[in-house]
Protein backbone atom coordinates (compact mmCIF):
# COMPACT_ATOMS: atom_id res chain seq x y z
CA UNK A 1 0.00 0.00 0.00
CA UNK A 2 2.83 2.36 0.85
CA UNK A 3 4.59 1.66 -2.45
CA UNK A 4 1.36 2.33 -4.32
CA UNK A 5 1.05 5.70 -2.56
CA UNK A 6 4.58 6.82 -3.52
CA UNK A 7 4.23 5.55 -7.08
CA UNK A 8 0.90 7.35 -7.44
CA UNK A 9 2.56 10.58 -6.34
CA UNK A 10 5.35 10.02 -8.86
CA UNK A 11 2.85 9.57 -11.69
CA UNK A 12 0.85 12.65 -10.63
CA UNK A 13 3.97 14.84 -10.38
CA UNK A 14 5.34 13.62 -13.73
CA UNK A 15 2.01 14.37 -15.41
CA UNK A 16 1.98 17.85 -13.85
CA UNK A 17 5.61 18.36 -14.93
CA UNK A 18 4.72 17.34 -18.48
CA UNK A 19 1.80 19.78 -18.49
CA UNK A 20 4.19 22.43 -17.13
CA UNK A 21 6.54 21.81 -20.03
CA UNK A 22 3.70 22.64 -22.41
CA UNK A 23 1.85 25.44 -20.63
CA UNK A 24 3.29 28.82 -19.73
CA UNK A 25 3.03 29.76 -16.08
CA UNK A 26 3.09 26.21 -14.79
CA UNK A 27 6.44 24.94 -13.57
CA UNK A 28 8.15 21.82 -14.85
CA UNK A 29 11.23 21.45 -12.69
CA UNK A 30 9.39 21.81 -9.39
CA UNK A 31 7.09 18.92 -10.24
CA UNK A 32 10.01 16.81 -11.46
CA UNK A 33 11.87 17.51 -8.20
CA UNK A 34 8.77 16.33 -6.33
CA UNK A 35 8.53 13.29 -8.62
CA UNK A 36 12.18 12.40 -7.93
CA UNK A 37 11.63 12.84 -4.20
CA UNK A 38 8.55 10.60 -4.30
CA UNK A 39 10.35 8.05 -6.48
CA UNK A 40 13.21 7.89 -3.98
CA UNK A 41 10.66 6.79 -1.37
CA UNK A 42 9.08 3.92 -3.28
CA UNK A 43 10.14 3.55 -6.91
CA UNK A 44 13.93 3.24 -7.24
CA UNK A 45 13.82 2.49 -10.98
CA UNK A 46 11.89 5.68 -11.71
CA UNK A 47 14.20 7.64 -9.43
CA UNK A 48 17.21 6.39 -11.40
CA UNK A 49 15.47 7.21 -14.69
CA UNK A 50 14.64 10.75 -13.59
CA UNK A 51 18.17 11.40 -12.31
CA UNK A 52 19.68 10.13 -15.57
CA UNK A 53 17.21 11.96 -17.83
CA UNK A 54 19.15 13.78 -20.58
CA UNK A 55 17.27 17.09 -20.20
CA UNK A 56 16.26 17.29 -16.53
CA UNK A 57 18.66 14.87 -14.82
CA UNK A 58 21.44 17.37 -14.14
CA UNK A 59 19.03 19.86 -12.58
CA UNK A 60 17.48 17.17 -10.40
CA UNK A 61 20.90 15.92 -9.27
CA UNK A 62 22.04 19.47 -8.46
CA UNK A 63 18.88 20.09 -6.47
CA UNK A 64 19.29 16.85 -4.55
CA UNK A 65 22.97 17.46 -3.83
CA UNK A 66 22.93 21.17 -2.94
CA UNK A 67 19.42 22.61 -3.36
CA UNK A 68 20.64 24.66 -6.32
CA UNK A 69 18.64 26.03 -9.23
CA UNK A 70 20.31 27.19 -12.47
CA UNK A 71 20.03 30.91 -13.21
CA UNK A 72 18.49 30.17 -16.61
CA UNK A 73 15.69 28.22 -14.89
CA UNK A 74 15.14 31.09 -12.46
CA UNK A 75 14.81 33.60 -15.29
CA UNK A 76 12.56 31.37 -17.37
CA UNK A 77 10.27 30.63 -14.41
CA UNK A 78 10.14 34.30 -13.44
CA UNK A 79 9.28 35.46 -16.95
CA UNK A 80 6.59 32.80 -17.35
CA UNK A 81 5.06 33.59 -13.95
CA UNK A 82 5.11 37.32 -14.76
CA UNK A 83 3.34 36.72 -18.05
CA UNK A 84 0.78 34.52 -16.32
CA UNK A 85 0.23 37.13 -13.60
CA UNK A 86 -0.42 39.80 -16.22
CA UNK A 87 -2.77 37.54 -18.17
CA UNK A 88 -4.60 36.70 -14.94
CA UNK A 89 -5.49 40.37 -14.53
CA UNK A 90 -7.48 40.27 -17.79
CA UNK A 91 -9.54 37.20 -16.89
CA UNK A 92 -13.06 37.20 -15.50
CA UNK A 93 -11.90 35.45 -12.32
CA UNK A 94 -12.99 36.99 -9.03
CA UNK A 95 -10.65 39.63 -7.64
CA UNK A 96 -9.62 37.45 -4.68
CA UNK A 97 -8.56 34.67 -7.08
CA UNK A 98 -6.46 37.10 -9.10
CA UNK A 99 -4.80 38.47 -5.97
CA UNK A 100 -4.21 35.03 -4.47
CA UNK A 101 -2.75 33.65 -7.69
CA UNK A 102 -0.47 36.61 -8.29
CA UNK A 103 0.72 36.72 -4.67
CA UNK A 104 1.42 32.98 -4.80
CA UNK A 105 3.48 33.34 -7.98
CA UNK A 106 5.36 36.30 -6.49
CA UNK A 107 6.11 34.24 -3.36
CA UNK A 108 7.39 31.36 -5.47
CA UNK A 109 9.57 33.72 -7.52
CA UNK A 110 11.08 35.25 -4.38
CA UNK A 111 11.73 31.79 -2.90
CA UNK A 112 13.25 30.66 -6.21
CA UNK A 113 15.66 33.60 -6.40
CA UNK A 114 16.77 32.93 -2.81
CA UNK A 115 17.90 29.41 -3.80
CA UNK A 116 21.63 29.05 -4.48
CA UNK A 117 22.67 28.79 -8.13
CA UNK A 118 24.44 25.83 -9.57
CA UNK A 119 27.90 26.51 -10.90
CA UNK A 120 28.57 25.16 -14.36
CA UNK A 121 31.94 23.77 -15.31
CA UNK A 122 32.68 26.85 -17.42
CA UNK A 123 32.03 29.18 -14.47
CA UNK A 124 34.43 27.41 -12.11
CA UNK A 125 37.93 28.80 -11.60
CA UNK A 126 40.71 26.74 -13.03
CA UNK A 127 43.48 26.56 -10.49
Amino acid sequence: MRTLFWRSLVVIFIILGFIGALLPGMPTTVFLILAAWSASKGWPQMDAWLLSHPKYGATLRAWRANGTVPRKAKWLASVMMSMSAILMLFTTAPLWVKIFTDVTMLSVAIWLWLRPESVSATDQKIE
